[in-house]
């Protein structure tokens, strides 16, 4: 592949993920309010289009169409930048996911993976450790005591779930021995998943991606009964979207990262039995890795609409004083194993 069809490659790329992703958390706003009806035994959104499903562009419409309010007292430079750097951060982190195999036409190569770093589970991390600066800016510049609380909040709750999620991550790279998301993919074949491995892990990992994407019930940021609106109170129109938005990018994200680190990835079990042509298992992996995303989706929404929100002190001790130890003691328990089962020179 020459440099001018890679460009063109990796462009096409670009715009498909960010054209899925942007159409995902579109829908996983009507889904919410879909499920939040089935679980509440009500209808939710029907009147737009049939069974409402024009219900996320009639939303959007709205969010456009809204008066634009920017609080004379505020920072009003970074109270754009506020949402501008959580939308930006939310929408860099699928670079690195494997979306599938490879895909061969003419003999060449296309792996469908926009870069396959060697470090990506570090830019990972780092990328989804700017994602604080948005909140902590918008909620700081809005020169509101609630939105600051909600800023603060943010913070030291990501920054207090980040420590757990990365000592969940370090056992899984004890037995992946990469950090490459591609590599770990491709390990899981067949039923080599991962969270047969590390279970632990892969429930901490779970509930420190609740507390990352700010989704109940660890969303302490924007808590209405003791904040009103959180770090995104003094925002309307757009900038609101963009803030809310960023959130079930988060949630796609969280979940096709889920997927690739513990359940395998494009993997499904039994397939290569069957068949064999390799663009045809390639599809069929981008298939069963959107079928997985779904299901962790559905969770998260799952999860929100059935259990009540933490007190922030519960919310803390949970990180520091249950998360942690637990990450490290699998660590240990990890390191042991390995060590006795010879994987570990």
């Amino acid at each position: 592949m020459g440099l001018t069809d890679l460009l063109v490659y990796k462009g096409i790329m670009v715009l498909a993920v960010f054209a899925i992703t942007l159409l995902v958390a579109t829908y996983s706003t009507y889904a919410e309010r879909k499920i939040a009806a089935f679980l509440q035994d009500r209808i939710g959104p029907d009147r737009a289009g049939p069974f409402g499903i024009l219900q996320p562009l009639a939303d959007a419409v709205k969010m456009f169409m809204k008066e634009e309010m920017i609080p004379s007292v505020s920072n009003k430079t970074l109270f754009i930048l506020g949402p501008s750097v959580a939308m930006l951060t939310a929408c860099l982190t699928g670079v690195v996911i494997p979306w599938g195999s490879s895909l061969w036409i003419n003999g060449t190569e296309y792996p469908l993976q926009i870069t396959d770093l060697n470090i990506g589970i570090l830019y990972l991390f780092g990328v989804i450790s700017l994602g604080v600066y948005g909140i902590m800016i918008g909620g700081w510049s809005s020169n509101n005591k609630y939105s600051l609380l909600g800023g603060i909040r943010a913070s030291s709750q990501m920054i207090s779930y980040e420590v757990a999620m990365g000592l969940s991550i370090i056992a899984l790279v004890m037995t992946t021995g990469t950090l490459s998301l591609r590599d770990i993919a491709a390990q899981q074949y067949g039923w080599h998943w991962n969270v047969v491995y590390q279970p632990l892990g892969c429930l901490i990992f779970i509930i420190c991606a609740f507390a990352e994407t700010n989704r109940a019930p660890f969303d302490l940021p924007e808590c209405e009964t003791e904040l009103v609106g959180g770090y995104h109170t003094e925002y309307s129109s757009m900038k609101l979207g963009f803030f809310l938005f960023a959130e079930y990018i988060n949630m796609f994200i969280s979940s096709a990262v889920i997927s690739t680190f513990y359940f395998g990835g494009y993997n499904m079990p039994f397939v290569g039995r069957w068949v064999h042509d390799p663009n045809w298992l390639a599809v069929l992996g981008i298939v069963f890795l959107f079928v997985k995303i779904s299901f962790f989706i559905f969770f998260f929404m799952w999860v929100r609409w059935t259990l009540p929100r933490f007190r922030y002190d519960q919310l803390m001790n949970l990180g520091w004083k249950i998360l942690i130890p637990l990450s490290i003691f699998n660590i240990v328990i990890t390191g042991f194993v390995m060590y006795f089962t010879g994987h570990l020179n």
